[in-house]
């Protein structure tokens, strides 16, 4: 064979592997409204940056007349590149060849793109699109599933992790994403489950649906599995790059700031009135995120999960923080189990890449009720709590309206390890809510009184000058200080660049022991 014949069989074999399942596949791919592996990846990487690994690996099965049935690269592409010309990782499922199912070198492909991340200090993204284990391969499509659930883990809190679901992933292959740290879903075309419909008919006899099951609003809005929801492949790999902006490249490093385009001594005059009067009516927490962060900066994360506290990124002049925030307009801002599990998990996830976290607090307390007890709320809530004690990132709270009970506490307090403490003049510190603090307090005075809901309401108001207000918090210092609403954005600004510093010794152990 000659020096060009050689170079013919090369490229004759790149070509295979680029045209993957073949013309057929890929129509049919397409008639589905979705892309193409290598479509996904030249989309979402900046143009000409993508460095492929192992284009031409191929199985070694025998079984079922596999060794017939060859393809280059073996169902998945896998490589590098970079995003607004950042270095990022990436694997994408070729559902043309054998449906995306992974086997043996399918999965030695994707844990070596892992490898090189974790080493290179280097975000992993995965374009997920398979039919789960490839049953030819038996056993060993198992031990690729666990080889890459492992390097999940030992990747957890070293480099981003964010998945995107463009395609069925069921079985053992939902526990890959689930262990990252985003994910994406798209609309109509993508499903997780761990059971499908057909099985779950058999075992117990229910009929559901698809998306039902394992939609992507099924899954943004009940189980909180997905993170983010797309209309289409092309607006979840926007949303992806967009989301990367906010993130450094890992734990080691600080997260980049763009150059500020909004004054840091802009004072939001509007602020004062979105805080209402009656301690009863729901105001839009969004909108006091958007008064105080830099304008147009803020990307709400899980915003269809848990409702009642607003998670997201946002920006301080230019530099990148994580927000929480209690909603009163979704049950008046009470954490229960969904929205303690959410609000814990963003923080951890703030705190493991040096994100510093700015916390709006209005909540009147923990959900009462039988289903949230016997749910664990107690364990749950204790998530929370425990995330926040557990951060080494700036913390700076600010406190718009309600602070009651143990939900002031694990809401980023002084007491468990925020940096700075603001409350707005509108605050209300206390155990209790004046109401049902004079229930307990007065109820002899109550029934003796000969105009009950005249002396109640006195109470009432004595109770919230006397204790409902932050100037007794700010007496003992458990508040730093009590702003106007406007100066807020300008005063967490200073504190921001005050805290960039911030170095934190806690005592030697393996880990801590969250309540899971």
């Amino acid at each position: 064979m000659t020096h060009e014949d050689r170079v013919d069989d090369l490229r004759e074999r790149k070509a295979a592997a680029e045209r993957g399942g073949g013309e057929e596949r890929i129509e049919a791919q397409h008639e589905k409204g979705k892309l193409t592996a290598r479509e996904r990846i030249d989309y979402f990487l900046d143009d000409d940056s993508f460095v492929e690994f192992d284009q031409l690996r191929e199985h070694r099965s025998t079984n079922f007349d596999m060794a017939e049935k060859k393809v280059p690269g073996d169902g998945v592409v896998t490589g590098y590149g970079e995003v607004d010309g950042r270095k990022v990782f990436v694997f994408a499922h070729d559902f043309t060849v054998f449906g995306g199912s992974l086997g043996e070198v399918f999965a030695q492909k994707v844990c070596k793109v892992m490898d090189k991340a974790i080493e290179t200090g280097s975000p992993i993204i995965g374009l997920n699109d398979s039919a789960g284990a490839r049953i030819q391969e038996g056993i060993d499509s198992l031990a690729g599933y666990a080889d890459i659930f492992h390097r999940n883990q030992q990747a957890s809190g070293v480099v981003p992790q964010i998945s995107a679901i463009m395609g069925p992933c069921a079985g053992g292959a939902v526990y890959s994403p689930a262990i990252t740290d985003f994910v994406y879903m798209v609309d109509e075309t993508s499903h997780m489950f761990i059971t499908g419909p057909d099985v779950i008919e058999t075992v117990t006899g229910e009929e559901v649906g698809f998306d039902e099951l394992g939609g992507a609003q099924t899954h943004a809005s009940e189980s909180g599995v997905a993170h983010f929801t797309a209309d289409d492949e092309k607006a979840a790999m926007d949303d992806i790059r967009y989301l990367l902006s906010y993130l450094p490249q890992n734990n080691v490093q600080d997260p980049p700031r763009v150059e500020p385009w909004d004054d840091p001594d802009r004072a939001d005059e509007e602020l004062i009135d979105v805080v209402p009067d009656e301690p009863q009516k729901p105001y839009d927490v969004v909108r006091v995120v958007e008064g105080v962060m830099d304008e147009g900066s803020f990307f709400e994360v899980a915003d269809s999960f848990a409702r009642n506290i607003v998670t997201g990124f946002a920006r301080l002049d230019g530099h990148s923080v994580g927000v929480v925030g209690n909603q009163p307009r979704v049950n008046a801002g009470t954490l229960d189990i969904d929205s303690s599990m959410k609000g814990a998990r963003f923080v951890r996830f703030c705190d493991a890449f040096n994100i510093p976290i700015v916390t709006f607090v209005d909540v009147p307390g923990f959900m009462p009720g039988k289903d949230q007890e016997t749910g664990g709320i107690i364990k749950h809530g204790a998530k929370l709590l425990y995330a926040y004690s557990e951060a080494t990132v700036p913390l700076l709270t600010v406190i718009t309206r309600k602070a009651y009970g143990g939900a002031y506490d694990v809401m980023a307090s002084k007491h468990v390890g925020a940096d700075v403490n603001y409350a707005w003049p509108s605050a209300e510190i206390a155990v209790m809510g004046p109401q049902g603090a004079v229930n307990v307090l007065y109820d002899d005075e109550l029934d003796a009184a000969e105009n009950v809901e005249q002396r109640r309401a006195e109470l009432i108001e004595e109770y919230r000058d006397a204790f409902a207000n932050p100037y007794t918090a700010a007496e003992r210092g458990f508040v730093d200080d009590v702003l106007e609403p406007r100066e807020t954005r300008s005063r967490l600004i200073g504190d921001l660049e005050t805290l960039r510093g911030k170095r934190t010794d806690r005592p030697d152990r393996k880990h801590g022991n969250i309540p899971l």
